[in-house]
């Protein structure tokens, strides 16, 4: 028998056994999760209420899901403000919703982490979508959103959802270089030299980087980062950025060993910096601010000192998250991202996946467009 519930915080369930189910994966260990939820960025009064999904037999945790009650659309980066828009022109709320997601992280990964044999996931997945409409249902939400999940995942879910929603982001992938210049040797001559003309602008200018991890990590450069993050957010947004400083700092006490900070320095002061998590496979791009503007500076710190510790550390790929085809001319690959959809309301779900479906197509040209446009040598022949 397999009891299924919901949780109003991570911290109802034990760290250890949460990790064993997650793996590495940093963005759902128990330290994040529950740092989320201590620092104030998720919780009461910030639009993410948490439920989290988690299943027992009888005294063992078997299997674990990220959920939210979400009062906005902010934080996700599946766009359904759209959406949301027709349900209020039809006098209709689309919030509350429900969400299964990684807060302010648009980064693939796992989301239903179970501990059954594979030929068990899909029937007990099965079952916790079901509850989740429930819970929708019992709490007048709209829909139910899984943002996210590996292509695996998606595909062995979909028939639990009305439908699925691609996006393309653009990604790193590590084929077996042995140095930065073993990379660049794959670009075309023109893109190559506009790669170490943008880097040497840099040295030029006497921009220094530290890369560091673990107690390297220290209370001063918290402070600069999150200066950098909150300034370089609000010029951006208008606003001073999702995370607090507590989230931040208490980053060093939890996930010290899991997140490489890397540091711009100009004239023994600190000018920009790019935070990144990863785990035994992946670099993971995530937060970057500025205080000085230098051409090239944002693709330095958050790209090409990425690639390098990839490099240098055997890392399979970099996942530097949303936005940008700036990226595509410095070595980053387009590639899917999926989600997947139930709408509680007939007519609305009918008229949003039609406009799903005619969206597909765009997204299809877009990722054939953008891989067409990768900087590497072509294929002689």
């Amino acid at each position: 028998m397999i009891d299924i519930r919901f949780i109003p915080s991570v911290t109802d369930i034990s760290s250890a056994e949460l990790n064993c189910l997650v793996g590495n994966y940093p963005f759902l260990s128990y330290e994040f999760l529950s740092l989320l939820e201590s620092s104030g960025v998720v919780g009461k009064g910030t639009g993410w209420h948490v439920s989290h999904c988690v299943c027992f037999q009888g005294d063992r945790l078997i299997a674990f899901l990220p959920l939210f009650f979400k009062y906005h659309s902010y934080g996700e980066y599946v766009f359904d403000q759209t959406w949301a828009e027709a349900y209020y022109r039809y006098g209709f709320d689309y919030y509350p919703k429900l969400v299964s997601s990684v807060p302010f992280t648009p980064i693939t990964g796992p989301r239903f982490c179970c501990a059954l044999p594979e030929d068990q996931w899909q029937s007990l997945h099965y079952e916790v979508v079901q509850a989740i409409k429930s819970l929708a249902v019992q709490n007048e939400a709209s829909s139910y959103h899984l943002l996210f999940p590996t292509q695996s995942e998606m595909e062995k879910s979909i028939s639990t959802f009305d439908f699925s929603r691609r996006a393309v982001h653009f990604q790193w992938f590590n084929r077996d270089y042995q140095s930065f210049d073993d990379f660049l040797a794959q670009f075309s001559s023109r893109k190559r030299k506009n790669v170490k003309k943008e880097r040497k602008a840099l040295v030029d200018k006497q921009i220094e980087f530290e890369l560091l991890s673990g107690d390297q990590v220290q209370p001063g450069h918290w402070d600069a980062f999150y200066k950098f993050y909150v300034i370089t957010y609000a010029k951006r947004s208008g606003h001073g950025g999702y995370l607090n400083k507590a989230f931040f700092t208490s980053l060093s006490e939890t996930m010290a060993n899991q997140i490489v900070l890397v540091m711009a320095k100009r004239d023994g002061k600190y000018i920009a910096g790019a935070l990144n998590f990863k785990d035994g496979e992946k670099l993971y791009g995530r937060y970057w601010g500025a205080i000085e503007h230098h051409e090239f500076l944002h693709f330095e710190t958050c790209y090409y000192q990425g690639i390098e510790y990839c490099i240098e550390h055997g890392l399979e790929g970099f996942d530097p998250g949303v936005q940008g085809e700036h990226k595509i001319q410095r070595g980053f690959e387009p590639v899917f991202t999926y989600s997947g959809h139930w709408i509680r309301d007939e007519a609305f779900r009918i008229a949003i996946e039609k406009a799903v479906v005619e969206e597909g197509s765009y997204i299809q040209a877009y990722f054939d467009e953008t891989s067409d446009a990768v900087p590497f040598k072509k294929p002689q022949g």
